[in-house]
């Protein structure tokens, strides 16, 4: 069972849409219970950093996502929910995040000869630079991104790059039991099925 978490701010349908099609058994949930008693956790997020990191902490994730962590079971955050997972965002503010792995979170730089636009907003080439299950035979594809801020300081984690705005950034993350990716792979077509596919079968 993969416990998807409510926490009042994701993209929920569209992420249970993709599971059930794949057939893999899954519930939105805000049960803590359920969570903790799950096999695998999707953290999704959409939105501002600090709309989702407050309302996080202040319904009592934090700890649970935490207690879950330490059970050694996979987690995959997506988009904010991977920013989540980072010391610090700087969006709007400096903001505080969980801390599960080092780095922050910036934004990609206003384009001086509208060569670019920010947000970043539709489909980008993955660069797969660490051996990892999660996108395996991956390397080269594209993947669908929308987000104008991006991970800096932090290398040891990266195991995708992307680039956008004159930037090579880490796209996807792994540290032990828990992954992450900025894009949205259950928005990516073929290639996001393979990697939710490959989420169900760690």
């Amino acid at each position: 069972m993969i416990a998807v978490i409510d926490y009042g701010i994701g993209n929920l349908g569209s992420v249970k849409n993709a599971l059930d099609y794949l057939g893999l058994e899954n519930i939105i949930t805000s049960d803590k219970d359920v969570i903790l008693k799950a096999d695998k956790v999707i953290l999704p997020g959409v939105g501002a950093f600090a709309d989702a990191i407050n309302t996080f902490r202040e319904r009592g994730f934090e700890e649970v996502l935490n207690e879950f962590i330490k059970s050694g079971k996979p987690v995959l955050g997506i988009c904010v929910g991977m920013q989540m997972l980072f010391e610090y965002s700087n969006e709007f503010g400096r903001h505080k995040g969980l801390g599960i792995m080092k780095g922050e979170i910036i934004k990609f730089e206003d384009s001086k000869d509208n060569s670019y636009k920010i947000p970043q907003m539709g489909w980008n080439q993955i660069e797969v630079v660490a051996d990892n299950p999660l996108l395996k035979g991956l390397d080269g594809k594209d993947v669908y991104f929308v987000h104008s801020y991006h991970l800096t300081g932090n290398d040891e984690n990266v195991i995708a790059y992307t680039k956008y705005a004159g930037v090579r950034y880490g796209s996807a993350v792994r540290k032990d039991n828990v992954y992450a990716c900025q894009f949205h792979p259950e928005k990516s077509g073929e290639v996001g099925l393979q990697i939710l596919r490959n989420f169900g079968d760690l």
